[in-house]
């Protein structure tokens, strides 16, 4: 993993949402992902938990898992992750081929649009945030974070 990656997941609860940090090194498959999650957690049941992932100045993603509900991600941008094993990891998470060929003109997101809209970040605030020029993954994932109420937590552990 990137020296300059950082991943947290964070679970809402009665009383707001709680973070920790996730090590996502040693994660081989993307079911790995959501051992670390439950395991930094502690997970038991049907919380709501979101995996937030930023790489350097590159890329974000975020995966949502409840229970035995099928995990969502959504990543922001596929041409991004090509050099970058938790990247390709996330590419396959989100049901798409990297483009190693280097046909990367322009941002890609990719994924499920709609993981946060019962949380309140519309598909379309999320996709415009992800394209907006001149935003690093770490802000989109602040203004996300500020919008669903954990920004505090986010801030803490960063």
């Amino acid at each position: 993993m990137a020296s300059n990656t950082f991943s947290a997941a964070f679970v809402r609860t009665s009383d707001g949402w709680t973070g920790a940090e996730v090590d996502l090194r040693h994660a081989e498959i993307v079911d790995d992902f959501g051992d670390a999650v439950i395991e930094a957690l502690g997970l038991t049941g049907d919380e709501l938990a979101l995996l937030c992932v930023e790489v350097e100045d590159e890329w974000f993603a975020i995966a949502r898992y409840r229970g035995e509900d099928e995990p969502r991600v959504f990543l922001s941008d596929v041409h991004a992750i090509t050099s970058n094993s938790m990247g390709e990891l996330f590419a396959e998470f989100a049901g798409v081929a990297p483009d190693k060929e280097g046909n990367g003109l322009g941002v890609r997101p990719a994924g499920d649009f709609e993981l946060l809209g019962d949380l309140g970040v519309s598909s379309e605030e999320l996709l415009e945030l992800s394209m907006e020029e001149g935003l690093l993954p770490a802000d989109v994932l602040s203004v996300i974070a500020e919008r669903l109420s954990f920004a505090d937590e986010l801030d803490r552990l960063r």
